[in-house]
Parts: structure tokens; C-alpha cells; sequence
């Protein structure tokens, strides 16, 4: 395995730029997920450190090597698609052995390595089938068997699991997780699916619009994100936020009062609270008043939408304060202090 890096990656495709200066350093063994909303760069920076793009501007390195140049076959990376990108006609013995044949391995070592990935992958009843004889799971498997039968210095994941369904794409974000363990493999990693990204990933990178917004281990990207963007993105429901005020020690707006995180300075602020950081309040204690207007109840749990004064809002609640949920209901809820996020109106940047 290796290391990757980097400096100053531009894109253009069709006069648009697609990335905007990327600077990025991957340790050896990590996996890093690449996560942003639809459009953002993600795909292309993938693309791009595969050599299937070539980048307008910038450097990559993969093990202290300059790559920029080079082909995809001289790179030594190897690519999992969404589509999962088997040859339909081989059956999956020949497909496992394909990357192999083109590096002119010999029959031993092909005969090892298959061996190899199918007993850590189940693949061994399967390998005298065609793709079209199996499952969206069992394919996406043939693909990563194949990827680590080459044992390439970096493995890259393009949205891999976006074509299964609910229960496969748990199954197979599992197995990953498990063969990155096993492998300790390098591993860059796109997806647009928070879950994903939160489970999988030793560090994240959030793109927006061709740039990273921030890097960092999942919950510190979650807890402490450095933008209203990144608050925005990471999590579901998303983060509600209201235009307030800090004056006094205290946060106030329309249908809000709470205390200022310490060491915030006075002024407007843009106030972002996650769903899940709520609960109703005893007494008369401040926080927050949820005119509620829809209730989506999931037994256990409930969602609880409304307006915080003229601010849409979202709260989530749980156990006895679901049975207190009912539409046309005005409910106090309380926001512990260190549930507060404030970011700069003007900037959005977090403060």
C-alpha cells in the first residue's frame, strides 16, 4: 500500500471548472471518504487521481511517486465502479483473473490470488457463474475480489453501492469495512450517502462546488463543522437554523432564548441546532417554542415539524415526549449549551 497526495488540482470540463486548487494528503492504510451533494467535484477528483482525467493544474503523488502523467495502468490503482464494470461474457473465475493476465502474472500466482479473495470475499461458489447469473450484491463483490486480487498501492470506490438496495447496501458497506481491516488497505472512497461516509471513513473530506470545505475524523466533522454548509450537509434531518441575536449572554429570537456559548461576542449570528440535540422542556426554563405542524411518528422516535418563530424546524424526540406530540401543539423544547452552533452571517463560517 501507499500514500497519496495531492497539490493544487484543477479540472475543467467544458469551459466549467470542476476543481479548484485540491490539496489532500491520504496516509498509508487510511480510508478516506470523499462526500458532497450531487455536482460538487467528487467523481471528477476520483477520476482525476485514477488518470482517467487529466487535471489542468496540480501534482499527484501515490507512494513519493509523480503519477500526474502517467496512464491508469502505470499508476498502480485499481477502481471499483457503481456499475460495477464486469466483462459479461467472462464468468467470474476469468474476471478475477483479468487484471492478473494483463500484468502477466503466472498461472500459480492467478491460481493464489483467486483462491485468495474468494475465501475472503464467499466468492467460491460463484465462480464458474456469468455476471448476469447473480445478484447486485454478489457482483459488487466480483468487482472488489478483482480490484484486490491485483494488491494495488491504492484502491478507489466510486459510489459502489449506490445500485443496491437498503439491506445490500448494509451488507456490502460491512464487508468493506471488514476488508479494509484485513488488508489495511489504502482506500479513497466517493459517495453522496452520510451513512456511508460516517461508518466507513477514517477521515472525511466534504467538497462543495470543487473545493473541501473540511477535513477531519467523521464526529469531528459532524460535532465541530467549520461551515454552514458542512452543518448543513452532515447529518439527516439537516441542522435547523434561525437568524438570532447574542446581547447579554444570552441568544435570543423570535421563538428563542438561549444561553451564549462562552466567549461569543455580541451581534447578529446565523444559529444552527441539530434535530437531535432537543428534548421537551420541564417548566419554563428557555429554549426554544415548536409551533408543530406535522408529526412523523416511527414508533420509538418521532419527528416534529414546525416553525421556531418564522423558521422552518425540525425536532427529534423520543420515548415519553412522543406521546406529548400532536399537531396545533405549541411544545417548549430544550437545547442543551453545548448544542449551539453559531456561524457569521455574512460568511457562514462557524464561530
Amino acid at each position: 500500500m501507499a500514500s497519496l497526495h495531492l497539490s493544487g488540482i484543477e479540472k475543467s470540463l467544458g469551459g466549467n471548472l470542476i476543481l479548484r486548487g485540491i490539496d489532500l494528503d491520504v496516509e498509508d492504510g487510511q480510508l478516506v471518504v470523499l462526500v458532497g451533494p450531487s455536482g460538487c467535484g467528487k467523481s471528477t477528483l476520483l477520476r482525476t487521481i485514477a488518470g482517467l482525467e487529466a487535471p489542468n493544474a496540480g501534482r499527484i503523488e501515490i507512494g513519493g511517486r509523480d503519477v500526474t502523467a502517467l496512464a491508469p495502468r502505470d499508476r498502480d490503482i485499481a477502481m471499483v465502479f457503481q456499475s460495477y464494470a464486469l466483462y459479461p461474457h467472462m464468468k467470474v473465475r476469468a474476471n478475477l483473473a483479468f487484471g492478473l493476465k494483463l500484468r502477466k502474472a503466472d498461472k500459480k500466482t492467478i491460481s493464489t490470488r483467486i483462491k485468495e479473495v474468494s475465501e475472503m470475499l464467499g466468492l467460491g461458489p460463484l465462480l464458474e457463474r456469468y455476471p448476469r447469473q447473480l445478484s447486485g450484491g454478489q457482483r459488487q463483490r466480483v468487482a472488489m475480489g478483482r480490484a484486490i486480487a491485483r494488491r494495488p498501492a491504492v484502491f478507489l470506490f466510486d459510489e459502489p453501492l449506490s445500485n443496491l438496495d437498503a439491506a445490500l447496501r448494509s451488507e456490502v458497506r460491512v464487508e468493506i469495512k471488514r476488508l479494509h481491516a484485513t488488508l489495511g488497505a489504502t482506500i479513497v472512497y466517493v459517495t453522496h450517502d452520510q451513512v456511508e461516509a460516517m461508518t466507513l471513513a477514517d477521515r472525511l473530506v466534504v467538497l462543495n462546488e470543487g473545493i473541501v470545505e473540511q477535513v477531519g475524523a467523521p464526529l469531528e466533522v459532524y460535532q465541530r463543522p467549520r461551515s454552514r454548509f458542512v452543518a448543513a450537509f452532515m447529518g439527516s434531518p439537516a441542522m435547523n437554523f434561525l437568524s438570532a441575536r447574542v446581547e447579554k449572554g444570552r441568544v435570543t429570537a423570535d421563538g428563542l432564548d438561549l444561553p451564549a456559548p462562552e466567549g461569543a461576542a455580541g451581534g447578529d449570528v446565523l444559529v444552527g441546532i441539530r434535530p437531535h440535540d432537543v428534548s421537551v422542556a420541564e417548566g419554563d426554563a428557555g429554549g426554544a417554542t415548536l409551533r408543530v405542524e406535522v408529526v412523523e411518528a416511527m414508533g420509538f422516535e418521532a419527528y416534529a415539524h414546525g416553525h421556531v418563530g418564522g423558521a422552518r424546524f425540525v425536532a427529534r424526540l423520543e420515548g415519553a415526549d412522543v406521546k406529548r406530540l400532536s399537531v396545533g401543539d405549541e411544545i417548549r423544547l430544550a437545547i442543551p449549551g453545548d448544542a449551539v452552533h453559531l456561524f457569521d452571517p455574512e460568511t457562514e463560517k462557524a464561530l
